[in-house]
């Protein structure tokens, strides 16, 4: 399956998710409808508000505030986009500039509180206490993870355990509130609730670690970010932490000083020495075990189209090169 496959089987619902978006987007301030309007219309992949569209649809709920819920994810995302940005000091995402690139710090940085604002009332009008639980809490966890992100930024003594705790939370937890928020608006189970939360979790981790693993053999054209970008940053992530625990003493000791020191003066080297170490085959390898750990979830599903895209999404994020 492609993964326009996965869309297709939604279409409809994406095109008045759409139209949903640029009716919240209203603001009475000019700047904010701009720059909102900018990040939004950048697309992307939009595998969130998807997971809520496909995790509803498969348990037979569908309809507006299904709707509603995705675009309340998507403004979510898009939120975060823009603060992550900033306090990463990126110049370039989907493959064009950035909002702070273009407008700077501050009006990003607000515009991101508006989008966080917009998403709660619509929260709020869909009138979930359950929902209201899993998205707010959601977003503390995201926060929470994007500041462990930031105080590990230049620490070379980063463990693997911390590193799945700051994707759990900075990737994965929006995935899982995405699954999670659409089968409690569905009413199901608490057994498919359980199931589909997981599912969120396990395909957000996943997804995660393929990005990180693009970052040292992706191209910058086809990622539509800088090649590098972590290790320019001083992120310890997964390829890295790797080759300094399993990797020669002297692999380790390079891994160890570009961690502490930043920017890409040693990049050809690194590179050498994350896949000579086995770094990139060990991070692909859990992702497709957390890929085939989610499609196990969807056991407590009916056999539909929707379980199917869902288990063809799981694949899709481990087997994508961008």
């Amino acid at each position: 399956m492609q993964p326009q496959s996965f869309y297709q089987i939604v279409s409809d619902d994406f095109a008045a998710i759409d139209g949903i978006i640029r009716q919240q987007l209203s603001s009475r301030v000019p700047l904010v409808e701009k720059i909102g309007d900018y990040i939004v219309s950048a697309g992307g992949k939009r595998l969130r508000p998807l997971l809520v569209l496909l995790s509803g649809n498969a348990l037979g709920f569908s309809g507006e505030p299904l709707r509603q819920l995705a675009a309340i994810i998507e403004f979510l995302h898009t939120s975060t986009l823009l603060h992550d940005d900033v306090v990463d000091m990126s110049g370039m995402r989907r493959g064009r500039s950035t909002a702070n690139a273009l407008w700077g710090n501050a009006p990003s940085v607000l515009v991101g509180d508006f989008l966080y604002a917009r998403s709660f009332e619509m929260m709020v009008a869909l009138g979930s206490m359950p929902l209201m639980h899993i998205i707010s809490q959601a977003t503390r966890v995201i926060a929470e993870g994007e500041v462990l992100q930031l105080s590990r930024v230049r620490d070379a003594s980063t463990t693997e355990e911390t590193y799945m705790e700051v994707i759990r939370g900075k990737t994965a937890m929006l995935f899982e509130a995405s699954s999670h928020g659409a089968a409690v608006l569905a009413q199901a189970s608490p057994g498919q609730c359980e199931a589909l939360r997981c599912f969120g979790d396990h395909v957000g981790i996943a997804f995660q670690l393929v990005d990180d693993l693009l970052d040292y053999q992706g191209d910058a054209e086809t990622l539509g970010k800088n090649v590098g970008d972590d290790l320019a940053e001083g992120k310890p992530t997964l390829p890295l932490i790797f080759t300094m625990r399993e990797g020669t003493p002297e692999q380790s000791a390079l891994v160890r000083k570009a961690i502490q020191k930043g920017g890409l003066d040693d990049m050809a080297s690194i590179l050498d020495a994350v896949r000579k170490a086995g770094a990139l085959d060990y991070t692909a390898h859990l992702a497709r075990d957390y890929a085939q750990r989610a499609i196990a979830c969807l056991d407590v599903l009916p056999p539909t189209p929707y379980r199917d895209a869902m288990a063809e999404l799981a694949r899709f994020s481990v087997a994508r090169t961008h």
